[in-house]
């Protein structure tokens, strides 16, 4: 492809991977790769997020011990994260080239479900931080972690959702 741009190539070498990571994985972990058991792991990635933002909210209390929650919901998190990455496919972060047409749609209306969610409730955080801020003119650390805190769990779960839903919503994979 000579006239293929910069972008082309990566897009080009970001499905070679996926590709080869999918040849890699694509028969891991059999058991846990119907829905029933991938319904599992999304709540058990819920539960997680639920345990993130309640430690943002205890840290915006000045609770000095509540970042130690923190470490066991990360702790569980990723293992969580990965184990619905490998039954799943990675289908939520696929390139456009290694999926059809029907599950390019499903991974696509994911995508903007988890922007949206992702959008609005990130305004929990900025809107924490710019009327704390000007409340407390400033001096509170315990603010900023916490909004901190709160931003990262917003992100985390934005960037989940697409991937969380598929999970949820595919069904059974043929036998």
């Amino acid at each position: 492809m000579p006239d293929a741009t910069l972008i082309d190539r990566y897009q080009d070498f970001r499905t070679r991977r996926f590709l080869k990571h999918e040849r890699t994985y694509s028969n891991a972990l059999p058991g846990w790769r119907p829905q029933r058991r991938r319904r599992i792991i999304v709540a058990g990635l819920a539960s997680t997020f639920v345990v993130m933002a309640v430690v943002s909210v205890l840290c915006a209390f000045g609770i000095d011990w509540a970042p130690l929650i923190w470490l066991p919901a990360a702790a569980a998190f990723f293992p969580l994260w990965l184990l619905l990455q490998i039954v799943s496919g990675r289908q939520g972060d696929a390139p456009d080239a290694a999926l059809d047409e029907y599950e390019l749609a499903q991974r696509n209306n994911a995508r903007s479900i988890g922007l949206t969610v992702t959008q609005n409730l990130m305004l929990i955080p900025i809107f924490y931080l710019i009327f704390g801020s000007v409340m407390t003119r400033g001096t509170d650390t315990d603010m900023a972690y916490a909004g901190g805190l709160m931003a990262l769990t917003v992100l985390l779960i934005g960037g989940c959702a697409p991937a969380m839903i598929l999970g949820w919503t595919r069904p059974d994979p043929d036998a």
